[in-house]
């Protein structure tokens, strides 16, 4: 059985959540990622204006189908078969795999690429640090990196701002979800020094605001791999 807050426990319930998730982003439930992050991310991709790109954590194939749309060759990853069969159903000719952050540090993805693009995909710890070190060696020469994440102000509540593992929670969502996954929080600085010491440098830190509340709704970090 699976610590509560680990690697481990992300997959389980992500394993039980993966019908729910689909229906939540198809039929656009999810009031931040219709407002604000689908296009941030979908932006911040274009201005880099890539032949290829690997979606990591792809989940149901939302932002792969779009990248598709635009001209770009794109690669689907995701450790939940579900989710995969999901992407695969919805565009026929894409081409997703199924791959752990762990395999695909230890090398089970011979790709090079443009882009690769994490989008709200870079939830845990160990498997987190360990993939984006590998990333470099999945991109050609300058590629970038593109991560969204939840902001580190915006998660914060009353706990210290300090690295470490919080308890996951659907509120929001339909009573069709249960298990929520628990994530690593990292703080700004944190993010930074794991993208600088997998060899990168950092091109854009951009905040993309919520129109309501004017608050953060994302983190988006843009980085170039060194020659």
């Amino acid at each position: 059985m699976s610590s509560p807050l680990s690697d481990e426990k992300i997959i389980d319930s992500w394993r039980r959540n993966a019908a729910p998730w689909s229906t939540a982003v198809r039929d656009g439930q999810i009031d931040s990622r219709r407002l604000v992050t689908d296009r941030a991310i979908l932006e911040a991709v274009m201005r880099q204006a890539p032949a290829t790109a690997l979606d990591i954590g792809c989940g149901e194939g939302w932002l792969s189908r779009a990248l598709s749309e635009h001209g770009i060759t794109t690669i689907g990853v995701d450790v939940i078969p579900e989710l995969v069969e999901a992407a695969r159903l919805a565009a026929p000719g894409g081409d997703y795999r199924v791959a752990s952050y762990e395999a695909i540090a230890a090398g089970a993805l011979d790709v090079q690429v443009d882009v690769a693009v994490a989008n709200f995909s870079l939830i845990g710890k160990e498997a987190v640090d360990a993939l984006v070190r590998r990333i470099p060696s999945l991109l050609v020469p300058r590629g970038r990196l593109i991560v969204q994440t939840l902001h580190p102000a915006s998660t914060l509540g009353e706990l210290p701002y300090v690295d470490g593992w919080r308890p996951g929670s659907w509120a929001g969502f339909s009573p069709s979800f249960t298990d929520p996954a628990p994530w690593f929080f990292r703080t700004l600085a944190t993010w930074v020094t794991l993208i600088i010491e997998s060899g990168f440098v950092v091109r854009e830190l951009v905040e993309p605001l919520h129109p309501h509340t004017l608050k953060p709704a994302s983190l988006l970090i843009v980085a170039e791999a060194k020659p």
